[in-house]
């Protein structure tokens, strides 16, 4: 260990299984939490390379509880963290929107640990009960079209630096490698990145990957689409560049919404974070709030059912303003 981060602070990358075997040392108990967090926090100083993403994955995929929700043709909808933007939950938010328009949604996250309030805080406080129970979840993907996979109750290697990461308060390795390691492997994702770098790295992991996938990344730095820049979008066709003026465009008209980023805002702790988002997946947020969270629906939707753009915002539209969006909510917590 003390050979690998000395390699490490001499600015030296880590092979595959160097990384893969870090954190399965990690796991077992061969690596003190001091050691860890030094190897991890590195990452904030430089982009990890494609081959040090592939082992660390490697490794956390090995050790997690296994799960098949393989029958489903289900999608991801998720933003790596770390952007220090304080938006509101706009990806879990997302996630419900396109389960009410009646995709199936298979949603991967955790407590908060670089922001105020993670998804996990959110459904906890409404009253979800996490479950790695594979009948369970099946059943929430049958009866409801969602289920929610609360990442430490998979991946325990996770637990072992959860408070020291929460204490540390910016993000880490692992927030990179979230949205990676999905327990329930959705065929499709919808990845939200704030770093233009990460997002390539991210567009070669996924080639090498017969997923059907999605990067956005937000030329101001957030790690969603929200109406304040443009946006570049990777899939399997190629690199796209969609304009603020086009995004606009597909929802209400450029001419009729004026962007402002403090009403991406969240709250400033998860009780106000909670009723923002409870009021809008009722159909009460601003003009604003509901647009940013209908145009990363609608890009959800063409990733399943392949359907153009604008389309799919309609489709989001109705299934929030109708309230189906927000009945999946409630038939879910009921379960």
């Amino acid at each position: 260990m003390e050979k690998i981060l000395e390699n490490l602070f001499s600015e030296k990358t880590l092979t595959k299984k160097e990384a893969k075997n870090f954190l399965i040392g990690l796991s077992k108990g061969k690596i003190n939490k001091t050691q860890a967090i030094a190897i991890t926090t590195i990452y904030n100083m430089r982009t990890p390379t494609l081959e040090e993403i592939i082992g660390f994955r490697q490794a956390l995929m090995e050790l997690c509880i296994k799960i098949n929700l393989k029958e489903f043709n289900a999608v991801d909808i998720v933003g790596t963290g770390g952007d220090k933007k304080n938006t509101f939950n706009i990806s879990t938010l997302t996630c419900f929107i396109v389960a009410g328009a009646g995709e199936k949604v298979i949603k991967h996250g955790s407590f908060n640990s670089s922001s105020i309030t993670g998804s996990s805080n959110i459904l906890q406080s409404l009253g979800y009960h996490f479950t790695n129970k594979e009948e369970n979840l099946k059943h929430q993907l049958d009866k409801v079209g969602i289920c929610y996979l609360h990442a430490p109750v998979f991946h325990k290697t996770l637990n072992i630096l959860s408070l020291e990461r929460k204490e540390l308060g910016n993000k880490t390795i692992f927030n990179m490698l979230g949205p990676l390691i999905n327990p329930g492997e959705p065929k499709n994702q919808l990845l939200g990145v704030s770093s233009l770098e990460i997002a390539r790295i991210y567009y070669y992991f996924y080639q090498e990957t017969k997923n059907n996938y999605a990067i956005v990344h937000s030329i101001d730095g957030y790690d969603e689409i929200t109406l304040t820049n443009d946006i570049k979008y990777y899939t399997p066709k190629g690199e796209k560049f969609y304009s603020v003026e086009k995004l606009l465009e597909i929802g209400i008209g450029k001419d009729k919404i004026k962007v402002i980023p403090d009403e991406l805002k969240g709250g400033k702790n998860t009780e106000e974070n909670v009723r923002l988002f409870t009021r809008i997946l009722s159909g009460e947020g601003t003009l604003y709030q509901n647009e940013v969270v209908l145009i990363n629906s609608a890009f959800a939707l063409s990733l399943l059912n392949k359907d153009s753009i604008e389309n799919n915002y309609d489709k989001a539209k109705q299934s929030l303003q109708s309230g189906k969006a927000k009945n999946v909510l409630k038939k879910l917590l009921s379960l």
